[in-house]
């Protein structure tokens, strides 16, 4: 029998409690959504004495989270599908092509990390009011681009600088275009990139608040934060309500993980170990 070290017992002790420092506040927000609110301040960790669904109830009628789920998900699956395409297009010429400012354009589109959204909160404002995009989804699908493109870019800049020349020589001599040999050949290669890459841009997007809240005003059109925020009130916040809103609105980042978990370790770990 394999004798365990001492060392990965530590290991272990250590990762179980990183796990339950992480996992205890959402099991908390659980619970809680179960209560009724003055039942917070008798016994805010215990269990709920007669659970109820009358809080989730609530929070997707008459919070409009449905419609709010919705809107969520339009401009998050849309941005994240052009961020991806244009992005990996962008980060193909960058790595494969030859051509004279391919690094100064890298280091251009780098340059977009380095810009806080408040910097350009105003003028972006200011232009899409007279394009009448401020009050649209698409006034949020397109700085959601924006900002996702240097990411997209620099993480996919490195997977596919680490793909073989001999895959595209070989494409080459088989009579390839080039966008052949970037939709059949590197683009396949390159889908733990894209894996990772699309995650942090769809979860960054689901719980972004400002853009959201400053450009869209109809409540028909509010993202998921945006009707979130409307649980807490100036003078009355009824928690239970609130949290049950909160469930439902982390409920499609933690199905995500979930899902594509494998994918994310293989995306975060490729290109550490040469061969």
């Amino acid at each position: 029998m394999k004798k365990i070290r001492p060392i990965r017992i530590v290991i272990y002790i250590f990762l179980v409690l990183v796990a339950i420092l992480y996992l205890a506040p959402l099991l908390w927000v659980l619970l809680v959504s179960f209560k009724e609110n003055a039942e917070i301040y008798d016994n805010p960790f215990g269990l709920p004495a007669a659970p109820t669904f009358d809080n989730f109830t609530f929070a997707w009628t008459a919070g409009k989270l449905g419609i709010a789920t919705l809107n969520s998900f339009i401009v998050c699956v849309s941005s994240l599908i052009l961020s991806m395409i244009i992005g990996s297009m962008a980060a193909f010429g960058i790595a494969r092509l030859r051509w004279k400012f391919s690094k100064l354009s890298l280091t251009y589109f780098l340059l977009g990390m380095m810009i806080p959204v408040h910097c350009v909160l105003i003028p972006l404002y200011s232009r899409f009011s007279k394009m009448g995009l401020s009050d649209s989804l698409v006034g949020l699908i397109i700085p959601y681009v924006t900002f996702a493109l240097p990411v997209t870019i620099f993480i996919m800049v490195g997977f596919f600088e680490s793909l073989p020349n001999e895959l595209i020589e070989s494409a080459c001599i088989d009579g390839a275009t080039i966008y052949q040999i970037f939709f059949k050949v590197c683009l396949p290669l390159g889908k733990t990139g894209l894996f990772v890459t699309g995650l942090m841009t769809f979860v960054g997007n689901w719980n972004e608040l400002l853009l959201a809240m400053v450009f869209i005003s109809d409540d028909m059109k509010k993202t998921l934060p945006v009707s979130l925020s409307k649980f807490v009130g100036p003078y009355n916040t009824n928690y239970t309500q609130m949290f049950a809103a909160i469930i439902i609105a982390i409920i499609p980042t933690i199905i995500v993980y979930c899902a594509f978990s494998n994918q994310i370790v293989d995306g975060l770990t490729a290109g550490a170990v040469k061969g």
